[in-house]
């Protein structure tokens, strides 16, 4: 078996933090598990009533979660700490066109209470910029967010 890795092509040196290890079987209708047994999931295909979740559901909970640590980060370089209340709700939809076939498009919908709304716009933005899962899909699909 054969591999292929692509990493940013700067001149720095990179430590690796931490590496998630899953397998999948059975792909949509399967089950998907992580090799600490932390993680262990039915799958089921978007929109059906079979239990289980999806990768687009899968995909959005990782980003949130993900873009709220950047916004952590974000605001301790501003000097401040986010709201106890602040959330992410994330949309990941799942599209088809006729030119491009599958793919996606995402929507994160950041509260942040009681902030001014010029430094939560200034938060999500610097975690825009920051976030992994952000970077990783820069260019890639058509992202929106929202201060709300």
């Amino acid at each position: 078996m054969s591999s292929t890795s692509t990493t940013p092509s700067h001149h720095t040196a990179v430590q690796t933090l931490y590496t998630a290890q899953t397998r999948t079987t059975g792909g949509r209708d399967g089950r998907g598990q992580s090799g600490d047994g932390q993680l262990d999931v039915q799958l089921s295909p978007p929109g059906s009533s079979r239990p289980g979740t999806n990768p687009e559901q899968l995909f959005a909970v990782g980003w949130s979660a993900c873009f709220m640590g950047a916004m952590g980060l974000a605001g301790q370089a501003l000097g401040m700490k986010l709201p106890a209340d602040t959330h992410v709700d994330a949309e990941v939809s799942l599209r088809r066109s006729e030119a491009d076939g599958y793919f996606l498009a995402a929507t994160l919908k950041v509260a942040l209470p009681g902030l001014p709304r010029d430094t939560g716009h200034a938060l999500i933005q610097r975690a825009h910029e920051t976030c992994p899962y952000s970077k990783m899909t820069r260019g890639n699909i058509d992202v929106t967010l929202e201060l709300v």
